[in-house]
């Protein structure tokens, strides 16, 4: 069997109640992933070596700087050096973000280029979409059902992109902004329609996923785990139907609750 980029094997000494033993461990590799952009050494990512490419583009979405895949001229990753070189449309546009970096509240304290108040600004999320209960949690358990590497480890996040009753995409990462950033890179490429869909992810949801999301459209956010306040006030602000914690056969809605069908609403 080929082995897996994202995973190398170390020796370890596991410590348990009866004693010490040496053995060997998967852990997730870890690697540098640097963006150019129009010619210019713009950023360097934290990721998990898997779909760079799409990495790239959704980033690079995510922070405005290209709205469709049309505006992406040519896109070349070099895996050896961690390099990704794209070139867009209108030339330099990352001279525009020089001095509005922000450092976030993720993963190894990563860099976003957005304003939150320019976030504020933007247009609230149109959609028409009604999502159930069991719908919500069945597209979380398949999260977690997929979530392959993570059981091996534990040292990754999940995405998925979903419709109602499937799942579309799913990504891991050791960011779970990476993990976002590379379903936006894939449905870029593709052409997903996302006003109707669904995005679900393993992290706490913090004010830079929620932007992620509103930016792509995305009018239903699903996390396993906790939001921050600033998040549900952008939720509130964007138009957004923000959900944590689903687990099990619970979960907590924090905005727009008349795009969730419960009880009664299903059984009409």
């Amino acid at each position: 069997m080929k082995p897996d980029p994202r995973l190398e094997e170390r020796r370890i000494m596991r410590v348990e109640q009866e004693g010490a033993k040496v053995m060997p461990d998967m852990v997730v590799r870890e690697v540098p992933l640097t963006i150019y952009l129009n010619g210019q050494e713009f950023v360097t990512l934290l990721c998990t070596p898997e779909l760079l490419d799409m990495l790239a583009v959704g980033f690079l979405r995510s922070e405005g700087l290209i709205g469709t895949y049309r505006d992406i001229i040519s896109l070349r990753v070099d895996r050896e050096r961690g390099f990704v070189f794209v070139e867009t449309e209108g030339g330099r546009l990352a001279e525009k973000l020089y001095g509005k970096r922000t450092i976030t509240s993720g993963c190894g304290k990563g860099t976003v280029f957005f304003s939150v108040l320019d976030s504020l600004q933007s247009n609230p999320v149109e959609s028409s979409l009604k999502v159930s209960r069991d719908e919500i949690l069945g597209l979380m358990r398949d999260l977690q059902e997929k979530a392959r590497l993570f059981k091996l480890t534990g040292g990754l996040h999940s995405a998925a992109l979903g419709k109602r009753d499937s799942v579309l995409y799913f990504c891991e990462d050791i960011g779970r902004h990476n993990a976002v950033d590379k379903i936006a890179g894939l449905c870029l490429r593709d052409g997903v329609e996302l006003v109707d869909k669904i995005l679900v992810t393993s992290g706490r949801i913090s004010s830079e996923i929620l932007v992620k999301s509103a930016k792509l459209g995305i009018p239903v956010l699903v996390s396993r785990s906790a939001p921050t306040s600033l998040s549900i006030d952008l939720a509130e602000k964007l138009g957004l139907t923000l959900v944590g914690f689903a687990r099990g056969r619970r979960f907590n809605i924090y905005s727009r609750l008349d795009r969730i069908l419960l009880w009664e609403e299903e059984q009409q």
